[in-house]
């Protein structure tokens, strides 16, 4: 598994990096039928892939040297403190933000790695947290899924790590701030200890252990079914629905329209 710190320097790419997603082309990140297929199976084994390659790598998971017991703003990555005051009194339990007994629940299946999250994670998400979340109408659920590759999977296992926690969404929200090109290795288990690492008052050392846990892979097997229950074959795809329903996607134009969301938000409101 890749390591190091997070200025190191990336693998280059075989091919010219993609180029930025451009308003107008907007498609989301979809997952082929062949990748649906396999999931299931491969998640097992890349948890294992992840325990294997903590125990032999001679890079203990809750031992490594430099990397602080708690995590804080001090030297955070860019991206913290705007996460850090977006979700501070929010209620947090597990992979759900919100007060339990709001109308409304919001739930969004996204890939660490995919562009299109990112850019629904950092442009839209805060608005629908300000305006609804907050207000004790919506509650999200985050369903994180790994489809696109290895460094979606150890994202994956971080952030289900950082549920445990009831910090998952700050988790998230400082990942998707600092997402780089998929599949070049960004997300290494230095990536990974530098996101846990700035986020206030969470326990890096035993994020970094949970990652290979039962309750992780548990959690992983949940989203699968989630997954596979609700026809999920592209990232981000979003349901919103009153509490306690199984929701309706919403059908957005782009990653960043919120007036769609909000509008659906706004229909189950009533």
């Amino acid at each position: 598994m890749p390591s190091g710190s997070v200025s190191e320097r990336r693998r280059a790419p075989a091919r010219p990096a993609p180029r930025a997603p451009q308003k107008g082309d907007w498609r989301k990140r979809q997952a082929s039928p062949r990748v649906l297929i396999a999931a299931g199976a491969a998640i097992v084994l890349i948890v294992l892939a992840v325990v294997l390659a903590v125990v032999l790598g001679g890079r203990s998971s809750n031992s490594q040297s430099g990397v602080p017991a708690l995590g804080s703003l001090v030297n955070g990555l860019p991206g913290s403190a705007a996460a850090y005051v977006l979700f501070e009194g929010v209620p947090q339990h597990g992979d759900v933000l919100g007060s339990p007994s709001a109308p409304v629940t919001m739930v969004e299946f996204v890939d660490p790695q995919c562009p299109y999250c990112g850019q629904f994670e950092t442009q839209v998400l805060p608005t629908i947290v300000q305006r609804f979340v907050r207000t004790g109408r919506v509650r999200i659920k985050l369903e994180a899924w790994a489809f696109i590759g290895a460094d979606s999977a150890r994202g994956q296992a971080a952030e289900l790590a950082a549920a445990e926690q009831n910090r998952m969404f700050d988790y998230t929200e400082v990942l998707y701030a600092n997402q780089r090109t998929e599949n070049t290795g960004w997300l290494s288990d230095g990536m990974v200890a530098a996101i846990a690492e700035s986020i206030p008052g969470l326990r890096v050392h035993a994020l970094l252990q949970a990652r290979g846990s039962a309750v992780v892979q548990a959690a992983q097997k949940q989203v699968a079914e989630a997954v596979t229950a609700a026809g999920v074959d592209q990232t981000p795809t979003i349901f919103v629905g009153r509490t306690g329903t199984q929701g309706a996607q919403v059908a957005m134009a782009s990653a960043t329209d919120s007036a769609s969301l909000i509008a659906a938000i706004n229909s189950v409101l009533g």
